[in-house]
Order: structure tokens, then C-alpha cells, then sequence
């Protein structure tokens, strides 16, 4: 593994979603910069693997559990994390689910439960860490979708809840920029991730044929521009969306 600079040496970085996928990616980058990492999943044993890499690459890591959506929860982990590592310099909200279903056969409880992760989850997280990265001329990186650009069928729930993220991005960017604060977002395509994984074979290749450079994502497409947001080339960028898809949106 090629030795980077370690730009983000003395600084604190937290990864929600991190066990897993474009997730972990994010986390084991951002520690391989120098980075101290607060892995957070649902519970911190699913984190722990990522914790793992994040040290075997020479950084700090801990594990920590939070259901994103529980708005005081995630102020107690924030405040926790803050305690643990040093600081917060660095907030990545990659957190999400899918609940995938037709608009007239959508529950309720299937919309909600996924406004509730990935669009209020990203709003707690921010609210919560606000305050502190103002002090630090902090980062925010939102991981969204590019169907909160383009809409899917079968997917109201999740468009709606990513093009939220997107809003949420550009609003929290003009907030916080007089404090030297930026907020940028990614609109990752088709990753290959254990939550794209469940497609058949013959679905991925029409997808793949739809997709101009010819090939999915990985995980570490997404990692890569995250590294780029926080380190010293994104220092005059926020409140932007960018598209991850290898051209599948065009």
C-alpha cells in the first residue's frame, strides 16, 4: 500500500455507516491521511472491523453504536466522541437504508423509517457537531445518491430522502461559511457494495451497458473525493453536490 501524505495528521474524523462498503472506504482513507476515526455503525461491534483497518493503516480508531435517527442519542455520541479522541474536526454522514417498494404498495412505516436515517439522521449529526467545527474550520462530507438527482421508480422513499440530504447540504453550507465551515455533497451511482450486491446477474449487465465509462463504482471512487473535500484542495469548495456514476446520469 503506497504511503500518502498524511495531511490530516491531528485531526479528528467521524464516519457514520462505517461498517461497510463505501463506508468502511471512507474511514480507512481518511485514516491512511493521518486521521483519528470514530467509526460509528448501528452497534460498535459491526464497526469493529473498520476500527481494525484504520489501525493496521496507522491511525487511531474506535468503534461506536448509535441509531442515527434518535436525535438525543446522537448528541450523547458526538459529545462522546469529542471526549474519547480530542476533538471533531472532520463529519462524513454515510449512514443510509433502503426499504424499495412501488409508491402504491409504500407503508408508511417503510417511508419513515428511511426519512428518518438517512435525511433526519444527516440533520442530527450536523446539528450536533455544529458548534465544534465552527471552532476548527470544520468539514462536512453528506454521502447521498444519484437517485436524489434523477428519481427512481420503486424508490420514492429513498430519492425523496437523498435530494433531501442535497437541500440540506446547500442550506447548512451557507449557515455555517462565515465561520470557515464547508458542507459538500456526493451523489454516489451504482457501487459495488454488499447492498448492491443482492442484484441478479442480468440486471447488472444492462446496468453496466447503461453506464458510459463501462464499469461500476467502488467503494474507494467515493473514498477518494471524500479524502479531496477534506484535505487542503477543498478548503474553498461547499455547498456543491457531486455526481459519483461514471456518467449514468447523463
Amino acid at each position: 500500500m503506497t504511503e500518502l501524505d498524511p495531511y490530516l495528521k491531528g485531526k479528528v474524523a467521524l464516519v457514520t455507516g462505517a461498517s461497510r462498503g463505501i463506508g468502511r472506504a471512507i474511514a480507512v482513507q481518511l485514516a491512511r491521511r493521518g486521521a483519528s476515526v470514530a467509526c460509528v455503525a448501528t452497534t460498535p461491534e459491526r464497526a469493529q472491523g473498520t476500527v481494525d483497518l484504520c489501525v493496521a493503516a496507522g491511525a487511531r480508531a474506535q468503534a461506536y453504536g448509535v441509531d442515527v435517527g434518535k436525535t438525543a442519542a446522537v448528541a450523547e455520541l458526538v459529545a462522546k466522541v469529542q471526549a474519547d479522541l480530542g476533538g471533531l474536526d472532520l463529519l462524513v454522514n454515510n449512514a443510509g437504508i433502503t426499504r424499495d417498494q412501488l409508491l402504491l404498495r409504500m407503508s408508511e412505516e417503510d417511508f419513515d423509517a428511511v426519512i428518518q436515517t438517512n435525511l433526519k439522521g444527516t440533520w442530527n449529526f450536523v446539528k450536533a457537531a455544529a458548534r465544534t467545527l465552527m471552532k476548527c474550520q470544520g468539514r462536512i462530507v453528506n454521502i447521498g445518491s444519484v437517485v436524489g438527482v434523477t428519481g427512481n421508480a420503486g424508490q420514492v422513499n429513498y430519492a425523496a430522502s437523498k435530494a433531501g440530504v442535497f437541500g440540506l447540504t446547500r442550506s447548512v453550507a451557507k449557515e455555517l461559511s462565515s465561520r470557515r465551515v464547508t458542507c459538500n455533497a456526493i451523489a454516489p451511482g451504482y457501487i459495488d457494495t454488499d447492498m448492491t450486491a443482492a442484484i441478479d446477474a442480468k440486471a447488472k449487465e444492462a446496468l453496466v451497458a447503461s453506464i458510459p465509462l463501462g464499469r461500476t463504482g467502488t467503494p474507494e471512487d467515493v473514498a477518494l473525493l471524500v479524502d479531496y473535500l477534506c484535505g487542503p484542495g477543498g478548503s474553498y469548495i461547499t455547498g456543491q453536490t457531486f455526481v459519483v456514476d461514471g456518467g449514468l446520469s447523463l
